[in-house]
């Protein structure tokens, strides 16, 4: 599943093609994804002007002018695409690798005229886990499928002292802990793996454990919350990891991947200084689990 990176960089790619741009036709393929499309969907949207794009967890939310907003979830293999109207060549993206687009499972068309020209986004998703969702934007916080999500691991509200709060008498994993979508938002198995290899912290450990009596934040918490923002910054900066399913607006590939230096690399030396121990693969809670048993305690 596409995790907060490349969600990020998919909202950063339809940006300049959608923002400002009005809806003047829309066509559905099947009446749904994971769920059902809302009711009169196709009419509800067209001739809205799409004010801005955001992200909240892993949801791309198109902010419309009618106070509206359109969450859409990619799911494990849903993506979005721009392609070009009447000679608009400007296709988002940085990176050039061609990507296979099979229109069987072109779910959504929008035909967007706006500020940068006319523009075609299509949602595509062969095996449909993803979903869409309208809601008033002074409700979206409650909705059922939003509301109890955590802090966003880009933004301040993410620190020591909000984590020791929440890791206070937790006697589960640190990594359990942190895939929890009610502390972290967004935050996935990739980069948890990546943050915990780069705080030197085991995914076994307690999230007690980075707690002191006086419910403070440990040194090792505060590392971890750095390396968690140091870890998803660059991801978003390279265009997130194209594992499986993932592909930018453009159809190209995130690059972040090839800097793992603990997910998928089973059997390989660790990467840390004076270390050089085989990476360890191991499986919590269904999911696996890479990390360096020698430097991360």
């Amino acid at each position: 599943m596409p995790e907060l990176p490349e969600v990020e960089t998919v909202r950063r790619g339809l940006a300049p093609a959608m923002e400002g741009g009005r809806i003047v036709s829309m066509r559905q393929n099947r009446p749904d994804l994971r769920f059902p499309f809302p009711d009169n969907f196709s009419d509800r949207l067209t001739g809205r002007r799409i004010e801005r794009l955001d992200r909240r967890a892993k949801y791309i939310l198109l902010e419309l002018d009618d106070g509206a907003v359109l969450a859409s979830h990619l799911g494990m293999s849903g993506s979005w695409r721009v392609e070009p109207v009447e000679g608009n060549e400007a296709i988002p993206g940085n990176f050039h690798h061609e990507r296979s687009k099979d229109g069987r499972h072109d779910h959504l068309i929008m035909d967007l005229e706006g500020p940068g020209g006319r523009h075609r986004i299509i949602y595509n998703d062969p095996r449909r886990f993803g979903y869409m969702f309208l809601s008033d934007v002074e409700r979206l916080a409650a909705h059922p499928m939003m509301a109890g999500l955590g802090v966003e691991p880009t933004g301040n509200a993410l620190n020591a002292d909000y984590l020791a709060a929440r890791f206070a008498g937790r006697q589960v994993p640190v990594k359990a802990a942190l895939l929890d979508q009610g502390v972290i938002a967004g935050l996935g198995n990739i980069y948890v793996c990546e943050a915990l290899w780069r705080a030197r912290i085991s995914p076994r450990r307690k999230a007690a454990t980075l707690v002191d009596r006086r419910g403070k934040a440990v040194a090792r918490l505060e590392n971890l919350v750095a390396a968690i923002r140091q870890v998803i910054a660059e991801a978003i900066e390279a265009g997130g990891s194209s594992l499986r399913d993932h592909r930018l607006t453009d159809g190209s590939l995130g690059y972040f991947q090839h800097s793992f230096n603990a997910y998928g690399r089973t059997g390989e030396p660790c990467r840390h200084d004076g270390c050089g121990k085989p990476v360890r693969r191991i499986v919590q809670s269904g999911r696996s689990t890479f990390y360096c048993p020698s430097c991360q305690k």
